[in-house]
């Protein structure tokens, strides 16, 4: 359907036959081939299962090593020493060069509550972007906001932090980007829809018990929606896809470096 006119209009026009109104091509299909589990998750695509996993793992590991040094709450609430020994965000360190834990933070969760939010955000709005920005652009977008969100909390807050919320900010930035670019229903629809949620968990974030990092929320958001801003969702030119293909991989040998300086951290600083 033409975003500006509402006509329907085939997968092959670039142009609208009845407005003429540009229209973007998706840079990912729809179709369920690429589902997960033969269409039973329908929306869940590659990197936000990966995201997923990774989170829900380490939370699991953090638990296990939490539980082990005596936090017998341990699956409800990790300890801080166990969150800065597996790469949370702690100024001290970073201080000392320590920046893959702008990265590693964004992997790490403080509780049984804080994991469960992220994961339901990350599940539907991680699906949506990919869909809509393909998984390269997808990729670098969560990436950078990770980036961007710790270091804004590094910069306004000395409290340690962790969390995939600084990514899934940068997802709502990046869905508010593509409001912004596409004018007419659709995308008016989406910038109305996204900025409304990011105001209203902005909010809470003001209004809350102090222990959610709004720095890290904002940060995120302002990446994500640099990104995506830049990047577009429609890909023309096949140079410009292979760019964003090799910035992606970029992300990821940074992302696996980073969990490897984690590593080699925890062997040295814990028994």
């Amino acid at each position: 359907m033409c975003p500006h006119c509402r006509a329907f209009i085939t997968t092959k026009d670039r142009v609208c036959p009845y407005c003429n109104e540009a229209v973007a091509p998706r840079q990912a299909s729809r179709d369920d081939s690429n589902a997960l589990v033969a269409g039973f998750i329908s929306h869940l695509h590659f990197n936000t299962t990966i995201i997923l996993l990774m989170n829900i793992g380490l939370y699991i590991v953090t638990a296990v090593f939490s539980l082990r040094s005596g936090n017998s709450d341990a699956f409800f609430n990790i300890d801080g020493r166990t969150l800065i020994a597996f790469g949370g965000k702690f100024d001290p360190l970073l201080a000392q060069g320590e920046w893959w834990r702008l990265v590693t933070a964004g992997f790490l969760h403080g509780g049984m509550l804080h994991i469960f939010m992220n994961t339901w955000a990350l599940f539907g709005l991680g699906a949506q972007v990919e869909e809509t920005f393909g998984s390269s652009r997808m990729w670098v977008i969560y990436f950078v906001a990770t980036v961007t969100g710790f270091y804004a909390s590094a910069v306004w807050s000395p409290a340690l932090s962790v969390g995939a919320s600084a990514g899934i900010f940068g997802l709502l930035g990046a869905m508010i980007a593509f409001g912004v670019r596409h004018h007419g229903f659709t995308g008016d629809a989406f910038r109305s829809q996204y900025m409304f949620w990011a105001g209203i968990n902005l909010l809470f974030g003001i209004l809350g018990s102090g222990r959610i990092d709004n720095a890290a929320h904002i940060g995120g958001l302002i990446g994500g929606f640099a990104v995506a801003y830049m990047a577009g969702s429609n890909s023309r030119s096949p140079w410009l896809a292979m760019a964003w293909r090799i910035a992606s991989i970029g992300c990821v040998l940074l992302t696996a470096l980073s969990f490897l300086k984690m590593y080699l951290w925890f062997t040295q600083h814990t028994q």
